[in-house]
């Protein structure tokens, strides 16, 4: 069995055994993503650059964790798989930033 699978069980067998599903509707899940996001955010928060990089390495993966967790759960209830709609954004972006024009810039692909 995949990784994705195995991680994708462990998350429903962890929310059911604590009757949590019925907290998890899409708003709810898309919610908790952009709250724990914040908490990743909060790591960097008043940082200056140079510091930014020596963020407790720890915290991050914990506030990762929560985030692919919420993501995955909310794929898992449409029937998306993650990696699928990943490599069909890298597509969609290569077709927007193409590499010619979006190399070594940061500009939004309507500015370039």
């Amino acid at each position: 069995m995949d990784k994705y699978k195995i991680v994708i069980e462990e998350l429903l067998k962890f929310r059911n055994e604590r009757d949590w599903e019925q907290f998890h509707d899409s708003k709810n899940l898309a919610l908790a993503i952009s709250i724990e996001a914040a908490e990743l955010n909060e790591l960097f928060l008043w940082k200056k650059d140079s510091e930014s990089e020596n963020i407790n390495i720890e915290k991050i993966k914990e506030e990762l964790a929560d985030i692919l967790s919420y993501s995955f759960l909310l794929a898992e209830k449409h029937n998306l798989n993650v990696f699928d709609i990943v490599l069909d954004k890298i597509k969609l972006n290569a077709e927007k930033y193409p590499v010619e024009k979006a190399k070594g810039t940061a500009k939004k692909y309507n500015e370039l």
